[in-house]
């Protein structure tokens, strides 16, 4: 997830539908989730090198992947997620680390330095990782959060008040455990039963939106389902706001910085990748996007309110509901996409 607003550019540059970012020594151009990216740490970044940051937003993997499939891109940097990797490294559109240039792979965190969807950490580091569940306004619903019924049969104090955020796996993963299926099932009676409920509860939903901090924080949405960081930046703004970890199952989820196969300026994306696996700049990340980083020492540079949030720790007794993020087979995923273009019709 992410999880994921818009957010501008930090150098100035002429983006002209699909034709290709300048190729020129000391720049760099980052293709990333929106808010995702922390401006003083982009700054810092500038100040110490001399390259010049170009930030480029998506709203999803699907779109980030449609994009540098098409090519004349212009990215150097793109950050998907890790049941994504494995299709970005397969198709041959991410380059391995020179690791003459990055050279700090070990302060990678030990849990997340050898992953089944990057092997040995040889095309991608950690970004950022976190949980997708639910976002619920307490002064307007005082039940039970820690469910997906919030947004699959939702109480009648949250109907036409909801958000889903419109990223497919994420929503089919939490549909599909709440009926008590596993990851990528293919089993075709949960996935009726998946299906049918989804176009029954999309009815009670206002928006199927990324960019809804602000509404949540004014009150102009009180449920839905969101990323953890997403959650507690709109409930630093409205404590009323209230995260909850649905005890039928949710996604535990990491985003990765890769660099692009045809990245035209690849010394400087190895520059970054090596520069965003220092501490005090994975931790100034976190601040901004409120997600842990997954890089050893980053922790010691957090905001205190960061320290022990109720987003970020997951409650012992729901630790087991959550479960990583993986790829399903094709097959599932075509299932899956029908699914999903009729709900968002």
């Amino acid at each position: 997830m992410q999880h994921k607003t818009t957010t501008l550019p930090i150098a100035v540059a002429a983006l002209l539908g699909s034709t290709a970012l300048a190729s020129a020594e000391g720049e760099l151009n980052i293709y990333n989730w929106g808010n995702f990216t922390s401006p003083e740490m982009i700054e810092k970044f500038e100040e110490e090198t001399g390259i010049s940051v170009t930030l480029t937003d998506y709203d999803s993997n699907d779109t980030a992947l449609a994009q540098i499939r098409q090519g004349g891109h212009g990215y150097d940097i793109v950050v998907p997620s890790n049941n994504y990797v494995p299709i970005w490294i397969d198709e041959g559109l991410v380059q391995p680390l020179d690791t003459d240039i990055v050279t700090d792979l070990d302060n990678i965190e030990d849990q997340w330095r050898d992953v089944e969807f990057d092997p040995g950490r040889e095309y991608s580091i950690p970004w950022a990782w976190g949980t997708t569940g639910v976002l619920v306004n307490t002064s307007v619903y005082d039940g039970d959060i820690n469910t997906s019924a919030i947004f699959l049969d939702p109480p009648e104090e949250l109907q036409g008040s909801i958000n889903v955020i419109p990223e497919m796996t994420d929503i089919m993963t939490l549909a599909v455990q709440y009926h008590g299926g596993e990851r990528c099932t293919d089993d075709t009676d949960i996935l009726r039963e998946v299906r049918d409920t989804l176009t029954a509860a999309r009815e009670h939903w206002i928006a199927m939106d990324y960019g809804t901090v602000d509404s949540y924080a004014a009150g102009d949405m009180n449920a839905g389902v969101y990323w953890n960081g997403a959650t507690m930046r709109a409930r630093l703004q409205n404590p009323d706001i209230a995260y909850g970890y649905p005890q039928e199952g949710f996604p535990i989820w990491m985003d990765n910085a890769m660099v692009l196969a045809d990245a035209q300026n690849p010394d400087e994306a190895m520059q970054f990748i090596n520069f965003m696996l220092q501490p005090e700049n994975a931790g100034m990340n976190s601040n901004f996007h409120r997600y842990a980083s997954g890089i050893v020492g980053a922790g010691d540079y957090l905001d205190e309110e960061m320290v022990d949030a109720p987003e970020i720790e997951i409650p012992e007794e729901l630790a087991d509901a959550g479960s990583f993020s993986i790829t399903c087979p094709s097959e599932v995923n075509d299932i899956y996409s029908q699914i999903w273009t009729e709900l968002m019709q």
